[in-house]
């Protein structure tokens, strides 16, 4: 039992590196310590506690991490820095090597970091508490919204593909989920608090249910039946596991939006061999064609990693060709790197950095295309669209459609978390922004 008295009112600040998952596990950490008695960091005041949720998708993240600790660190030399995430899981000795770190807690202790905290205060000897990856076999629920209109719903963690470029499987552990009663039931809590929207999460969802005997499909049917949730949007679905069925299920669905978000990775099959992934061009085609014959209008936003060991000048172009055959809304370009211990090292060929940097930017232009094309489509047309509570800095609040156009129009306090008929205007001067007008 923690003893609040030790917490006092200390207060903490909260930074998140990473993915969505990261994000609505940081919020579960802020809620855990609020109950405590830490509250956030108001503006102008020194934070007690540092909390940094870290990310290891990429080196550059990895490197990204390390300066963000040492900044914190630097600014704040009195505070309790508690570093977690999986850059902590995988290089828990190098982080606690950082001047200033104080807690380091593996992936899957980020609901004991208020213990380690009141160990930390009490005894002030560092804290080091990493799972080796062989025993990571909990599952840890989180659900949160942090200062965001839309909740963020964990069902599943880990990872059992094992692709050859990635590290984030040694980060996260073996596939486990939620059980589909307790994540249903924290829908509820969250229509009762008002939420109108959920995102799930996890890292790799399309999975879900290889521990319970439960699938993906049978919780998105159960949460569809939850009153008060307005919409759920799916995060990243592997296309293999993205199933016909679940694309009929989100074409009749009054709650699931038209949202896709699938990792292709490579429009090679050559490269896509070399990363082992576990389907093909023509698979991928065909989940891209079977969504835009139900659902002409949603938005799908695809991963691409450019400069893989392995992709000649050849194999890109076949790569590129490919992508602009698709008809999708956006790509999310990522430039292939290094990481130690995993199976791509033994690929033979190396991209120069030159090379690329060129591959990325000829992507980027291409999913800038992409996204022109897409968003022009809606101009003059009428779309549901959930505002946020925040504003900019010209009093313009922004908000999402149903298929993930981001919108702005004219404060009004009343819009905030709701869903509103919006008429698409025009294109807004910030990047991959709609004007709005209400209707």
């Amino acid at each position: 039992m923690i003893d609040n008295t030790v917490f006092g009112n200390l207060t903490a600040e909260y930074h998140t590196l990473g993915c969505k998952l990261n994000f609505a596990e940081t919020s579960t950490i802020g809620k855990m310590l609020s109950e405590k008695g830490v509250r956030p960091v108001a503006k102008g005041e020194t934070p007690d506690i540092c909390v940094v949720n870290t990310c290891t998708v990429t080196e550059l993240a990895n490197k990204k991490c390390r300066q963000e600790i040492r900044r914190i660190a630097s600014r704040y030399p009195d505070a309790v820095i508690v570093v977690t995430g999986c850059y902590a899981q995988l290089k828990g000795d190098e982080v606690a090597a950082i001047d200033g770190v104080d807690i380091v807690a593996g992936n899957d202790r980020k609901d004991e970091i208020a213990a380690f905290i009141e160990r930390f205060l009490s005894e002030r000897r560092p804290v080091l508490e990493i799972t080796p990856l062989k025993d990571m076999r909990r599952f840890i629920p989180s659900c949160s919204k942090g200062d965001r209109t839309r909740y963020f719903l964990k069902v599943q963690d880990g990872c059992d593909y094992y692709c050859s470029y990635c590290a984030i499987p040694r980060a996260r552990g073996r596939s486990r989920s939620g059980r589909i009663a307790d994540l249903a039931e924290q829908a509820r809590q969250v229509a009762s608090a008002g939420g109108k929207e959920i995102v799930i999460t996890g890292v790799n969802i399309g999975d879900f249910g290889k521990n319970t005997g439960e699938s993906f499909l049978d919780l998105v049917s159960e949460l569809e039946k939850i009153d008060g949730i307005e919409r759920y949007r799916i995060s990243s679905l592997e296309p293999d596991l993205l199933t016909d069925e679940l694309i009929a299920f989100t074409a009749r669905s009054r709650r699931f939006m038209p949202h896709f978000h699938i990792p292709l990775q490579s429009g090679s099959d050559a490269v896509l061999k070399l990363m082992r992934r576990h389907y093909g061009t023509a698979l991928f085609a065909h989940k891209i064609e079977e969504i835009r014959r139900l659902m002409p209008d949603a938005f799908i936003g695809v991963d691409l990693i450019t400069g893989m060991r392995g992709e000649t000048d050849e194999l890109f172009e076949e790569s590129k060709a490919f992508v602009e055959s698709l008809d999708i809304s956006r790509l999310h370009v990522f430039t292939y790197s290094e990481r130690p211990d995993t199976a791509a090292l033994k690929i033979p060929h190396v991209v120069t950095p030159q090379a690329k940097h060129a591959r990325t930017r000829m992507m980027i232009e291409v999913s800038d295309s992409k996204w022109a094309a897409f968003a022009s489509r809606f101009v003059g047309t009428v779309r549901p669209v959930l505002f946020e509570h925040t504003l900019d800095r010209r009093g313009m609040m922004k908000g999402f459609t149903d298929n993930y156009l981001r919108v702005e129009v004219p404060a009004y306090e009343t819009l905030a978390n709701k869903v509103v008929d919006v008429r698409i205007a025009g294109f807004a001067d910030e990047e991959e922004l709609m004007k709005g007008e209400i209707v």
